[in-house]
Parts: structure tokens; sequence; C-alpha cells
């Protein structure tokens, strides 16, 4: 009889496992993310708010020093995608030959030539030296852009120096006054302006819409790892729509003093900012393709690439995961 309940208790204790192992929630997906500032806002409330469980992922951030080190994290596979200034994309398309595509939009472009506070005009920059992330990319494409409005010419009427990230192109200006100027946007170049700091030209005003800040990954990773791309971009967008919704207002602006240790005025500026006004986070993470184009002209026009004449973004951008990504979060409802 014992030896009977021994087994019997045997039989049960394995099926509570098996059944046990039945039940268990399936495993959360990985993905790694590149990033130049940080963990994005959007992945802290995708966080806190459990959009990234809800939608079977799990999300690790990696914060690179500059956009060199993050372009060349992604092309050795150190990552599975990068959320950073899309044209960074088109740099490792042409530039590094690697087949990458954007898969999603996210922010436009706010930055502004901020320079030291004895700097009045454009023309004051004559013969200074000017601090970039990477000199051939994004930004600084906008600061070059900007400066031949005045007829001046990277190399022959200013300088260029690649320093690193935005918030380090601050602080260098800071300690070093022979650094006169760079591209600087919220909230770094309103904590420019609140240390002092002179704004002597803007994208919105100088170049207009600009798609800046999106998610690319090589293509054949994107192929072969939909089912974790799909809803990632899908968690991605509910966590945008929460964070823009006016709604929700105090509760970001206290992320925004907590999660990166913004004095509640910066705080309260960078969100009038970023969801207010031209420039700032697009509603759904929508990808602005009028504002792509005018990245690809600025590349055309700065760079003299493709003899001047940008190429279609469809080279660039695959709408298909982001409309396959729409459709799940409105299954997810």
């Amino acid at each position: 009889m014992i030896q009977f309940r021994k087994a019997a208790q045997a039989i049960f204790f394995v099926a509570f496992l098996s059944g046990s192992a039945i039940a268990q929630t399936p495993s959360l997906q990985k993905i790694k993310v590149l990033t130049l500032l940080g963990r994005p806002l959007q992945f802290v409330v995708a966080d806190k708010q459990g959009i990234f469980a809800k939608y079977g992922v799990e999300v690790e951030t990696e914060n690179l020093p500059n956009s060199d080190v993050l372009r060349g994290n992604l092309a050795a596979r150190k990552g599975d995608l990068a959320y950073l200034a899309v044209d960074n994309a088109v740099a490792m398309v042409e530039l590094a030959h690697q087949d990458v595509i954007i898969v999603m939009g996210g922010e436009g472009s706010q930055n502004e030539l901020m320079a030291q506070p004895e700097i009045k005009s454009i023309k004051d920059l004559q013969g200074k030296t000017l601090i970039v992330d990477a000199p051939n990319t994004a930004y600084a494409l906008q600061m070059k852009k900007i400066l031949l409005l005045s007829g001046m010419q990277a190399g022959k009427d200013y300088e260029i120096k690649p320093f690193g990230a935005t918030p380090a192109r601050l602080s260098a200006m800071r300690e070093h006054k022979e650094f006169t100027g760079s591209m600087l946007g919220p909230p770094t170049s309103i904590i420019a302006k609140h240390a002092g700091f002179a704004s002597v030209g803007s994208v919105q005003e100088l170049i207009g819409p600009y798609q800046a800040a999106g998610y690319f990954t090589e293509r054949a990773w994107a192929q072969a790892h939909r089912d974790a791309v799909i809803p990632f971009l899908a968690a991605c967008i509910e966590a945008q729509r929460w964070l823009m919704a006016p709604a929700n207002k105090q509760q970001v602006l206290d992320l925004l003093v907590k999660e990166y240790r913004l004095a509640p005025e910066i705080a309260a500026e960078t969100y009038e900012s970023s969801m207010n006004l031209p420039g700032g986070f697009e509603a759904d993470a929508r990808f602005d393709l009028e504002g792509f184009k005018n990245v690809l002209k600025l590349r055309a026009e700065v760079e003299g690439s493709w003899g001047g004449h940008p190429p279609s973004p469809d080279k660039y951008y695959d709408s298909a995961f982001y409309d396959a990504a729409l459709a799940e979060l409105k299954g997810a409802k």
C-alpha cells in the first residue's frame, strides 16, 4: 500500500510539473536597441506601463558615445535595432554598403545652432570651430546647410570637430570657449539657453520638416525576426500614444524630472516643445515621408551624394513593418 501511495504521489507530481510547464507564460522575445542619448522616453513609458510585456518583448538598450560607434556596432550585430537620426541608416547604406532599412519613425527635429553668448549672428562664426557628433551625417549636415545659406563652407570659412553626442557637446562648449557652436535639440538646447548660449538658427525655420529619430536595422535581421520586430514596434507606438496623451502630462513631467534629472522648469519647456511644437514627437511614431525627402535632399546638396539628385525614399524605408504593427495594435485592444 505504501509503495502504491508513493507511486501515485510520483505520478501526481510529474503531472503537476507537466501541467505547470504548459500553463507557463511564453518567454518574452528579447530585443537589443542601440541608442545615443540614453533610454528613450517612450521605452521608459513602455516598461513602467507594462506595454513591452503586453506585446511579449523584453527590450535592452545600450547607450553609445557617438553615432560612428553605434553604426559600427549595428553592422557588427552587437545590437538588433537602432533608435537614432535615420540619416545614419542612409549613411550605412551609402558609405558602409550595409543593407539597412528604416522600419518606423518617431521624432522630427527641433535642433538649433547654439553658439557662445558673444555670437550674435551666423556670420560671427567665420573662422571658428564648431563641434558635431560625426562630420558626415544627420545634424552635422543640418549645420553645414544652415551655414551654406550664409555663404559659409566647412573647411574654408569654419572648422568642424567631431566630439560626441548632444549633452557632451554642450559640456564641451561650457569648458572650451574655442568650441563656438553646435547643433543642439531639446532638452539640451533649452538648458543651453538658460545658461546664456545664443541660438543663431533653427532647422524648423531654415531647413523645414526633417525626419530625425527613427528605428532602423539590417534588412535580413528584420525579415528573419518579423515576429519580434512587429510586436516591438506596436509596443513603441502604444507607448508614444500614452506619452503624447494630454491626460498623462503630469506623469510625463515627473518622468522627465526623475529619469533624466531635469529641473522642473526645463522639464516643462521640454514637454511643451516635444509634444506641441513642429519637429517634436510624431503621433503614432509615424514616418514623416516629406521630412525624409528633406533628409535625402540635404545629403545631396551638402555632401554631393548621388550626383546631387537624391533617390526615392523607398530605397531606405520599408513601410510594411509599421503597417503590420498598426494592425497588431488594433488587434490588441
